[in-house]
């Protein structure tokens, strides 16, 4: 099919003959068509990778507002001014 698009190889290897198998096993209607097989095989993949990164983002979120604050006070008036002193000109 003609197209402006860029195009990409994949070889199959075995695990992507795997992923093949069991994408024919999951869309029965494109089994013998690879091409539509791998585009089905990267939705998945993409939408599954989306999620885990909205997850791993919310977790360091959610970190960062369970220690938000918690070291104010820790170092007093002055401080960097008395560390800077002991640093070569």
């Amino acid at each position: 099919m003609p197209t402006v698009r860029p195009r990409h190889a994949i070889t199959e290897t075995d695990a992507v003959a795997a992923a093949l198998e069991a994408a024919a096993r999951r869309w029965p209607e494109d089994r013998d068509r690879p091409a539509r097989l791998l585009a089905h095989l990267v939705e998945i993949g993409f939408h599954t990778i989306e999620i885990e990164l909205e997850v791993e983002t919310e977790k360091r979120r959610a970190a960062i507002r369970k220690f938000a604050g918690s070291f104010t006070g820790l170092f007093g008036p002055g401080y960097l001014d008395e560390v800077r002193e002991g640093w070569p000109e």
